[in-house]
């Protein structure tokens, strides 16, 4: 259906694709993956048209094939209102516009609701409804996941696992979503800015590219020892020829002869050891895989309970009451997950637990010695006016030479450390977020989907940090294989009320 054939983009000096090629067949579900910045959104626009390749062809069959897109950023200026968007999007089949809506999570949306007054999420949402209603040949999704919860997540899934016919390519940073949707990988390496392909959903990947590392790893060993082995013979033939030539027996004919034969094997051998080294079957020394540094560090001392929730209850003017009589304590050390449907209150309650907001009734309180870190869905925290170095330099004092030796860690890397927190991506601005939490030094961490624009390298580095740190932790995530590391004392908000579960 879709074959692309050596196909390469560079943004001035900078090659972002080079010489990427692969087919994507009728009825195949196929998962594009690879770190942040390595060029997967490009990709796609380039599949659909949106950008020109620098060189190679897409060629989609047959010609009259129709392709739905999902970028990233949807419908930012959109002045249709939401039922004349769906009533564009739906065609004359079978699949019902209500079924689809209420999968995603719109069934409730006023019909009549401006689309650019939508939400983020609500506009992902919708852009993926639409997608889905009007029955394309062939679906790319870009990052699809980001914006649904759980109950809608699976909706998708099965949406997709039962979708018979046309093809789908999806970039996705969701393991578990990626495990139940695709057959087939698509990895964009940071280093080659090529493609290579893999059998199986994510799982099945990740074994792979482990196992790829041990070869590499052990291979680049033995080839160390040779190396070494090599030298080693060639220095000692170079200084057993010198010392016979220096000896006071060096003038027999026989000795000199010797001599100069060794020294030719030496130079022989150097002369070998250099076309081995400048060669192809030389592996490079494995990299450090994860894409930032992340430590959180010791957090400092806390009270007991460094939270408490005393009755609570909330909802907004005008709106159904989003939970109460809501008890609840964060001891230090503890982690709790905040899980439920979009529109629950989960966010919410974060911003209860902050301060951003204040409870209709009951107490929110804080442990006397608490130093809150937050991390916001919407990115709000930060001062888009700002630049990325600035922004550092504000958490803690410390010289702009140690703040530019600093970011790198979250791959800010020479002038982009100036470069404006409007001008960021999403991901840039979700390091960013995590460098000012690393700088603040919190004993509470209160995070927003702290990881849905973070590649998979990065989520699973960031787990692995928040494993480490030995503070308090209250999170808002759909990611499943998240939550499964994170913790199992969840508190659910659902139709208003809030259930613990350990």
């Amino acid at each position: 259906m879709l074959h692309v054939q050596h196909l390469r983009k560079s943004y001035g000096v900078t090659t972002v694709l080079e010489d990427v090629t692969f087919v994507l067949n009728d009825g195949e579900r196929v998962g594009l993956i690879g770190p942040n910045g390595t060029g997967k959104s490009t990709l796609l626009r380039c599949l659909v048209g949106d950008e020109e390749p620098d060189s190679g062809r897409v060629v989609l069959t047959p010609a009259g094939a129709r392709i739905g897109y999902l970028p990233q950023a949807f419908a930012e200026h959109d002045a249709r209102t939401f039922a004349e968007f769906i009533e564009e999007a739906a065609t004359d089949s079978q699949l019902r516009p209500e079924a689809v809506l209420a999968g995603l999570g719109l069934g409730d949306i006023d019909p009549e609701a401006p689309v650019q007054h939508l939400s983020g999420g609500q506009k992902t949402r919708l852009g993926l409804a639409s997608l889905l209603l009007g029955e394309p040949d062939l679906l790319l999704l870009d990052e699809p996941t980001n914006h649904l919860d759980v109950d809608a997540l699976e909706w998708l899934e099965g949406f997709l696992t039962g979708h018979r016919g046309g093809a789908v390519l999806i970039v996705s940073h969701d393991r578990v979503f990626l495990d139940a949707t695709v057959d087939r990988i698509l990895y964009l390496d940071a280093e080659t800015r090529t493609l290579r392909g893999y059998t199986g959903g994510y799982l099945e990947f990740a074994e792979a590219r482990a196992h790829e590392s041990e070869l590499q790893a052990e291979t680049w060993r033995r080839q160390q020892e040779y190396v070494q082995r090599v030298r080693g013979d060639i220095g000692r033939l170079k200084s057993e020829a010198r010392s016979i030539e220096n000896s006071t027996t060096a003038r027999q004919p026989g000795l000199r002869k010797y001599a100069r034969r060794k020294a030719a094997v030496a130079r022989s051998r150097e002369r070998k050891l250099e076309r081995y080294l400048a060669s192809d079957e030389r592996v490079e020394r494995p990299r450090q895989r994860w894409p930032i540094n992340l430590r959180f560090g010791e957090p400092p001392p806390g009270s007991q309970v460094m939270l408490r929730c005393e009755d609570v209850a909330f909802g907004y003017p005008g709106q159904q009451t989003l939970f109460e009589h809501l008890n609840l304590e964060v001891r230090y050390g503890q982690r709790l997950a905040l899980v439920g449907p979009n529109g629950s209150g989960k966010t919410t309650l974060l911003r209860l637990m902050s301060g951003q907001l204040q409870p209709r009734s009951g107490r929110v309180q804080l442990g006397p010695s608490t130093r809150l870190g937050v991390m916001s869905q919407e990115q709000e925290t930060l001062d888009p006016s700002l630049s990325v170095l600035q922004t550092v330099l504000r958490e803690r004092p410390m010289s702009e030479q140690d703040a530019r030796s600093f970011l790198p860690y979250f791959l800010f890397y020479g002038d982009s450390v100036f470069r404006s927190v409007g001008d960021c991506s999403l991901g840039e601005r979700s390091r960013l977020q995590l460098a000012r939490l690393v700088l603040q030094g919190c004993n509470l961490l209160l995070l927003d989907e702290p990881i849905n624009h973070l590649d998979v390298e990065s989520r699973e580095h960031f787990e692995a940090a928040l494993d480490a740190f030995g503070g308090s932790i209250v999170v808002v995530a759909h990611d499943r294989a998240f939550l499964r590391s994170f913790s199992r004392r969840m508190l659910e908000l659902r139709d208003g009320a809030a259930i613990l579960t350990m």
